[in-house]
């Protein structure tokens, strides 16, 4: 299947490590133009020359830190001037800070806001003149956590449940424009976020880390975790010309862990 994906410029998010490098490596694979976005050079520097090596296709990077307003509209005008007009943008981020209910103060139900949703209503902002013009593709990331709710992960729930409704809400509005926006969900995917999460479960059980993950993983029907990669080539076919006609739609990538509908 041809993606059509070539000389499209692209702005990942997040894609320093974990998910968002996944993605960009996968639009790599398919020559298009990527711009990748994140708070630490190193790991850009590194990320960067890990998707050459592999495709021979070079990233440009660019640092911000997307809880910076000013600094999203910097790494996208970057983009456009290097790339030409956004084509597909990977919204992402690093996760909210675990925890339940009642630890909580307003400080940080505003901060995790501003991290996990209001940056993306701003870096959709940003693009949205190009893709008004040429149409476009927003693929929104999320967690599993919009299906089925993650104990100590409040903050998750809220805010990427809110995602989803941002998500249908847009892709109803900016249809007319040829502009499809989805969101994509992970499960289990080996990423240093889920290694965060999954130690602080597993101190409380008085168990090694990779014990407790290779439990774990007999819940997963396909007895595994997943890797960045999976979900980057959902996230590009998305993203694609070969997608026509999938819009408002969220779909989990997590190994068919999550039973509910």
């Amino acid at each position: 299947m041809d993606l059509k994906l070539k000389d499209k410029s692209v702005v990942v998010l997040a894609s320093g490590s974990g998910i968002g490098k996944g993605v960009a490596l996968e639009f790599a694979k398919e020559n298009a133009k990527v711009m990748m976005v994140g708070r630490t050079e190193t790991k850009l520097q590194e990320a960067q020359n890990d998707v050459f090596r592999i495709t021979g296709n070079k990233p440009d990077y660019f640092v911000a830190d997307v809880t910076d307003g000013a600094q999203i509209i910097a790494a996208i005008e970057k983009a456009r001037e290097l790339n030409g007009p956004i084509y597909a943008l990977f919204n992402n981020t690093g996760g909210p800070a675990p925890g339940n209910f009642e630890i909580f103060n307003d400080d940080d139900w505003y901060n995790a806001f501003n991290l996990t949703l209001l940056s993306y209503i701003r870096a959709i902002r940003c693009v949205l003149p190009d893709m008004k013009i040429n149409g476009g593709r927003i693929v929104n990331n999320t967690s599993s956590s919009i299906k089925q709710a993650i104990d100590n992960l409040l903050f998750s729930n809220v805010f990427r449940t809110g995602i989803v409704g941002l998500t249908k809400s847009i892709a109803k509005e900016f249809g007319k424009y040829n502009i499809l926006v989805n969101v994509v969900g992970a499960g289990k995917i080996s990423t240093e976020r889920v290694d965060q999460i999954d130690s602080i479960k597993a101190n409380k059980a008085n168990i090694p880390l990779k014990e407790y993950q290779e439990n774990n993983a007999k819940s997963i029907p396909l007895k595994r975790y997943g890797n960045p990669e999976e979900l980057g080539k959902l996230v590009t076919f998305l993203s694609s010309a070969a997608n026509t006609y999938i819009t408002g739609q969220n779909i989990l990538v997590e190994g068919g862990l999550v039973s509910a509908y």
